[in-house]
């Protein structure tokens, strides 16, 4: 499994091997020795293609997420909340898909969102922090200060995510 850093400190890319033959494919997802973390609580969703779900962060108890594609593609989106980092209120994108074998570890202080590329999306998420509903919080995927270059126009969005508040909202 090959580490790829970016110019976000602690949010890293990670790109597996697949092994594949008649019989289908194995692939590594996660490797502790490689992010230094404890994964503690793991969910998965399916998204329909042009569905955004997020922009989510934990107010409190914030969680440190590895994400990984089992199915389909997706565009992946995280903004840095952290305020003493040199990339506060700046955001990373990548694409994540099951061909591409690519992961990411999104470190603590940070809201996460993505997009589905395809008519079915499987995501799995591991998670350094249990989830806690009181301190959920979303931004608004289209804020106009962040700039976001969504590959979509018309999104499909939970009525929870359509109330997302602007970045400034929360921090400023």
């Amino acid at each position: 499994m090959k580490k790829i850093i970016t110019k976000f400190k602690g949010l890293f890319l990670f790109e597996s091997n697949r092994f594949k033959d008649s019989r289908g494919y194995f692939r590594e997802l996660f490797l502790e020795k490689k992010t230094k973390k404890k994964i503690i609580f793991y969910v998965s969703s399916t998204s329909k293609k042009n569905v955004i779900r997020g922009l989510h962060f934990q107010e409190k108890n914030s969680q440190g997420k590895y994400l990984s594609v089992i199915k389909g593609k997706i565009f992946d989106v995280v903004i840095d909340c952290r305020k003493k980092s040199k990339t506060f209120g700046k955001y990373f994108s990548t694409y994540l898909s099951d061909k591409n074998n690519r992961s990411i570890f999104i470190p603590e202080g940070f809201a996460h969102g993505f997009l589905g590329l395809e008519k079915e999306n499987i995501i799995i998420y591991g998670c350094t922090n249990y989830r806690n509903k009181k301190s959920e919080a979303g931004i608004s995927w289209n804020d106009s200060d962040l700039k976001i270059k969504w590959p979509v126009k018309k999104p499909i969005l939970s009525n929870k995510d359509k109330n997302n508040k602007s970045f400034k909202f929360y921090f400023n």
